[in-house]
């Protein structure tokens, strides 16, 4: 299989979620240590995803989908990684030459952000077919353990949302990781909508920890008169 996939940012209440392919003929030629990217240290993801950059056998996509997007109510999680996922296959295929890209059928891996894989295989090669992309996809639960190339894209999305993260963080002042359990996470929603009457603008404001920040703002502003 010569591409993997996977995303990072599916559950946190702030910020985008990215989606990263990875292509490479020969899947023994990726950089030692790659894994799933929770098991890397940041400065290890750093690394690899740099070298994973840098090297002309292998073509990267990465696709981001924004809070804007996620709090569309015509949309749902599920539909929205389908779409980054193949994306992020499209972008990647973009990087190759037009030998490599029309010489086969290309197959890969995505790792399933479903609960039934097979179904979310469909959808990714089904959402592909439009762009005139021939794939043959398969998707496992735990793909990024299994796989070499989904664990490779693994690092690269994971490392693509801490950057964005951190962008964030260096305009708003400390975020956490922006998800719902993180301590200052909460603590930031809370301060922000305690100044400023609404939720930062790269909030999924319908995200029930959001909704219930803000609520809880509101019924105190009420309270005070």
């Amino acid at each position: 299989m010569p591409f993997g996939v996977d995303e990072a940012g599916k559950g946190p209440a702030l910020g985008s979620m990215f989606a990263a392919a990875v292509y490479l003929e020969e899947p023994g030629d990726l950089p030692d240590g790659i894994r799933d990217s929770k098991r890397l240290a940041p400065e290890r993801r750093q690394a690899l995803a740099a070298t994973l950059r840098e090297d002309d056998r292998i073509a990267v996509g990465v696709a981001e989908i924004t809070p804007a997007r996620i709090d569309d109510p015509e949309t749902d999680m599920n539909s929205l990684a389908v779409t980054a996922h193949a994306d992020a296959i499209e972008a990647a295929v973009a990087d190759l030459g037009p030998n490599e890209a029309a010489s086969e059928r290309l197959a890969g891996l995505c790792d399933a952000c479903d609960t039934d894989a097979d179904r979310f295989a469909r959808r990714v090669a089904d959402a592909c077919a439009p762009t005139a992309i021939d794939v043959a996809v398969d998707a496992r639960h735990g793909a990024d353990d299994e796989s070499p190339l989904v664990g490779a894209a693994s690092v690269i999305a994971k490392v693509e949302r801490d950057a964005h993260i951190a962008a964030l963080a260096e305009e708003y002042g400390p975020i956490g990781s922006g998800y719902p359990g993180d301590s200052t996470t909460r603590e930031f929603l809370a301060s922000y909508v305690d100044e400023h009457g609404d939720l930062p603008p790269f909030a999924r404001e319908s995200w029930s920890t959001c909704e219930d920040v803000l609520a809880e703002a509101q019924q105190t502003g009420l309270g005070q008169f």
